[in-house]
């Protein structure tokens, strides 16, 4: 069983992890401002949802899988790359509805599936789920503290999401103007891609 001590530490951790910036947070704070709140709902549930299990079966050992076939870390880093590269055009091309009403029928925020499955390509979610687990898992109760791992970051880190796509849905109103909009959305495509900068180096 793990000591209190050791909760609040993990609990310390997944805080701040959790709440700074990454592609998460930039991609939910994004969608609240171009989609509201409301309609970001399915993205933020499954960011809390896909990394909550990402860090369960982190911890059950896809990680020593991977690392255990030739090339699999590199084929991930570079599909990573591409994917967010993808993301980061697609947003600094999105135009705002209110200059193209066809594209804003088109338009939709990520869904739920998505937002699941960008945990695998998100470098920040390994990162974080990798050290959770190296740092605040136990030898002797292995299932069950990764099992306590999951259930703290998903306590802690959903609120740290929530607070992201509100805030987003916050500036949606002094974004109002399309111009405005779409030099948020030009600003924060170059943040997801400044973000990959650690992949590199």
């Amino acid at each position: 069983m793990m000591s209190f001590n050791l909760i609040l530490a993990l609990s310390g951790f997944a805080f701040v992890s959790s709440i700074t910036p990454g592609p998460n947070n930039l991609m939910l704070m994004t969608s609240g401002t171009n989609f509201g709140f409301r309609r970001t709902l399915p993205h933020l549930a499954g960011v809390c949802t896909g990394f909550t299990v990402m860090i369960v079966l982190v911890g059950l050992g896809v990680a020593e899988l991977l690392q255990a076939v030739p090339y699999a870390l590199d084929v991930l880093r570079a599909a990573s790359i591409t994917y967010l590269l993808y993301l980061a055009w697609k947003l600094a091309r999105s135009v705002p509805g209110d200059m193209d009403l066809a594209g804003a029928r088109r338009a939709k925020p990520i869904s739920f599936l998505q937002a699941v499955l960008f945990q695998w390509v998100n470098p920040k979610a390994w990162a974080m789920s990798l050290t959770a687990i190296s740092a605040y898992t136990s030898k002797t109760d292995p299932v069950g503290s990764v099992l306590l791992v999951a259930l703290v970051f998903g306590a802690v880190g959903t609120p740290c999401s929530i607070s992201w796509a509100a805030l987003g849905a916050r500036l949606r109103g002094l974004l109002a103007q399309p111009s405005k909009l779409r030099a948020f959305n030009i600003g924060a495509a170059l943040v997801l891609v400044a973000s990959i900068y650690p992949m590199l180096s």
